[in-house]
C-alpha cells in the first residue's frame, strides 16, 4: 500500500476557454479554469446557499490539444489529476497558486458535439478511434447479433 496519495476528481464546468501555450520541440501545454458548487439549506433561513469554488486545471500535450478541439467554456468535464502547487517570486514578494494537473478527463457535454460524449486520456495512445479519444457510447462492435 502506498504511503501517501495525492488524487483529485471533479466534475464541473469551463469558466474560459482552453488557453494554448506551444513549446519548441512540440510539447504544449493547456490551462484553463473549472468552476464546482455545492448546495446547501440555511438551517436558519431555510434559504437555498449554493458556493462555487475554482479550481485551475492544466493538461498537456495530447490532452491538451484534445481540450482544445472538443472544450469551449461552459462545457461539463470529468477531470482526474493531481494536485501541484507553484510558487515564484514577483517583484520581491514570493507568490503560489494551487493548479489540478489533469492525467485522465471525460468530456461530459460539449457545445462543439452534445450527441456524442467523448473520453480523453493523456495515457491510452493505442486508442481505435483518434490517439488519446474514443467514443463513449461506441456501438460499432463486429458482434453478429
Amino acid at each position: 500500500m502506498a504511503n501517501s496519495l495525492n488524487k483529485v476528481m471533479l466534475i464541473g464546468h469551463l469558466g474560459d476557454e482552453v488557453k494554448m501555450h506551444y513549446f519548441e520541440g512540440g510539447n504544449c501545454i493547456g490551462r484553463f479554469p473549472v468552476a464546482t458548487n455545492e448546495s446547501y439549506s440555511n438551517r436558519q433561513t431555510g434559504e437555498k446557499v449554493t458556493t462555487t469554488e475554482w479550481h485551475n486545471v492544466v493538461v498537456r500535450n495530447k490532452l491538451a490539444e484534445l481540450c482544445e478541439k472538443f472544450l469551449s467554456k461552459g462545457d461539463r468535464v470529468y477531470v482526474e489529476g493531481k494536485i501541484k502547487t507553484r510558487q515564484w517570486e514577483q517583484e520581491g514578494a514570493k507568490r503560489y497558486t494551487t493548479e489540478i494537473h489533469a492525467v485522465d478527463m471525460t468530456f461530459l457535454t460539449t457545445k462543439k458535439d452534445l450527441s456524442n460524449p467523448t473520453t480523453a486520456t493523456s495515457h491510452d495512445p493505442q486508442a481505435e478511434t483518434t490517439p488519446g479519444i474514443s467514443a463513449v457510447n461506441d456501438t460499432s462492435d463486429d458482434l453478429p447479433f
